[in-house]
């Protein structure tokens, strides 16, 4: 599993503020190139994003599903990348003061990807979610409302 944690320079529920805007997602998380449709009632269980992943022309429509909420603390997400396979996803939220810790947990959970040795897929996962946690910062910290 790869486990990475980053401070924002924000609350709580700011971060969550963005987490639960589901179509903020292609901003910040690594390989989603764009969002097609957000279910109205994102970020609740059983909930879906309906996203792209890839680059022109090259795009494969997929979806990520909430799993487990816990709003502003915790989100749990099975994300879809086929024929990658899909990943268990979660985001934890901590107050540290007047910053937020964020802890993004991922790893393979079904499909081509659970066959990868943890040696060759963690290096992967360690720098996709370290750049997630990175975009994530600056989308938080940047606006404005």
């Amino acid at each position: 599993m790869s486990v990475h944690r980053r401070t924002v320079h924000a609350s709580v529920d700011r971060v969550w503020s963005v987490l639960a805007d589901g179509w903020l997602y292609p901003l910040f998380v690594v390989g989603a190139s764009r969002m097609r449709d957000v279910d109205p009632s994102w970020p609740a269980p059983g909930s879906a994003l309906h996203h792209s992943v890839g680059s022109w022309p090259l795009l494969i429509d997929d979806s990520t599903s909430v799993v487990e909420s816990d709003p502003p603390t915790r989100i749990r997400l099975r994300a879809r990348a086929w024929p990658a396979g899909e990943a268990d996803v979660t985001f934890h939220l901590q107050p540290r003061g007047v910053d937020t810790e964020v802890v993004i947990e991922e790893d393979a959970a079904s499909g081509p990807a659970v066959l990868v040795p943890r040696p060759l897929r963690a290096p992967l996962l360690d720098w996709r979610n370290s750049e997630t946690l990175r975009r994530l910062a600056y989308v938080v910290e940047g606006r404005t409302d």
